[in-house]
């Protein structure tokens, strides 16, 4: 690709879009720009054309996507719309040469994560999962102190997440692949993976909900334990139905690592360091998380170097929360077996900091908690 912009169109505008990755595009102008917007909001197309400067006739709707990805408005597209979209939206995309960054989850289960992963190969595109905390510095220095050594060897890894999802949101739905499990508990996993640069081999799990209405369709809670080689244990438990939470906990044979808020991306983010008898505590103001996957994404295209995170890290995490599902259903513990392993796993090279982005105007959508 001869371009020194890779040309985007996001696919979804709800509010994630609006309040992180549409303005996420200032800061990525190195090598990312935004040339089109697709959604069946009519107002939202509008205004937020307007807003970033986009060219009206590179406004389609979702029964346009076939004719949006015909056009030669962009390259690529950040796919943010509800998981169970993910798949169709991105095999249409890959089929027409367009290249692929998709929030998380990566799809509602594996073998949607693995028509896609095959559907980018097949036509020769970039596939990347937008697992954002790859770039930011909190998370990634805790992966590097880990291996220079910092708190031993890491022994046990813990984190709680939780919010209070609002009433009839679409994270409330199972037909939309909703859950607190895919949505936040997926974040502890991942942390997880990347923290031990391991994966799990079993699992145990337990669902809960109460008789909120909010939960008819979808658990309220999780909790789930993960073994990994070397007899190390990383458990998590994640809530739709709880106060704000967001922290994880690594401790080693001669420390311990705590980042709480662990996994916020619109706050400061902090994290403190215990080994021995020596404490540090380090803070990180709060950045822009959203333009370092695009800055990376499009350097990936325009190098022709393969991302990580992967469609198999997204492919991974499914594996994992599927097996949390069915200890739950069984009451027994699940072996992973066969597992897809990657071997590419981030670390402090991948961090990247842009600046902090200002709260912008939203049209027509609000966010899936209750602040």
């Amino acid at each position: 690709m001869q371009k020194k912009r890779v040309r985007y169109a996001v696919v979804g505008l709800g509010h994630i879009s609006q309040i992180a990755v549409l303005p996420a595009f200032a800061h990525a102008k190195e090598n990312s720009e935004l040339t089109s917007l697709i959604s069946s909001d009519p107002e939202k197309l509008e205004k937020l054309a307007k807003t970033y400067d986009v060219d009206s006739k590179n406004c389609f709707s979702y029964e346009q996507y076939d004719q949006a990805l015909a056009s030669d408005s962009f390259d690529a597209v950040y796919i943010a719309l509800p998981n169970d979209m993910h798949k169709d939206y991105t095999v249409k995309a890959a089929n027409a040469g367009k290249h692929i960054l998709c929030e998380k989850p990566m799809a509602p289960n594996q073998q949607d994560c693995q028509q896609m992963i095959e559907a980018a190969s097949s036509n020769k595109v970039k596939l990347m999962v937008a697992y954002r905390l790859h770039f930011e510095k909190t998370n990634m220095m805790a992966v590097d102190m880990i291996k220079v050594g910092k708190i031993g060897e890491p022994r046990l890894f813990n984190s709680t997440f939780c919010l209070q999802v609002r009433e009839e949101n679409t994270r409330t739905k199972d037909d939309r692949a909703g859950g607190p499990l895919n949505d936040i508990g997926i974040y502890c996993i991942n942390a997880c993976r990347y923290l031990f640069q391991d994966e799990p081999y079993e699992v145990v799990s337990l669902l809960a909900k109460g008789s909120d209405p909010r939960f008819e369709e979808i658990e309220e809670s999780c909790a789930a334990i993960m073994k990994f080689s070397g007899e190390r244990l990383g458990s998590f438990v994640c809530s739709f139905g709880s106060k704000d939470v967001s922290r994880f906990e690594v401790v080693g044979t001669e420390g311990r690592i705590v980042l709480e808020p662990a996994y916020d991306y619109a706050v400061e983010l902090e994290y403190t360091v215990e080994s021995g008898k020596h404490i540090e505590k380090h803070k990180t103001s709060k950045r822009d998380q959203f333009a370092p996957e695009l800055v990376y994404f499009s350097d990936c295209i325009l190098n022709n170097t393969d991302p990580e995170p992967s469609g198999q890290e997204g492919l991974i995490d499914m594996q994992i929360i599927e097996a949390i599902k069915e200890s739950a259903r069984s009451g027994q513990i699940v072996k992973l077996g066969r597992r897809t392993l990657d071997p590419k796993k981030p670390d402090a090279s991948q961090i990247q900091q842009k600046p902090a982005v200002q709260k912008p105007p939203l049209i027509n959508v609000e966010s899936g908690s209750v602040d």
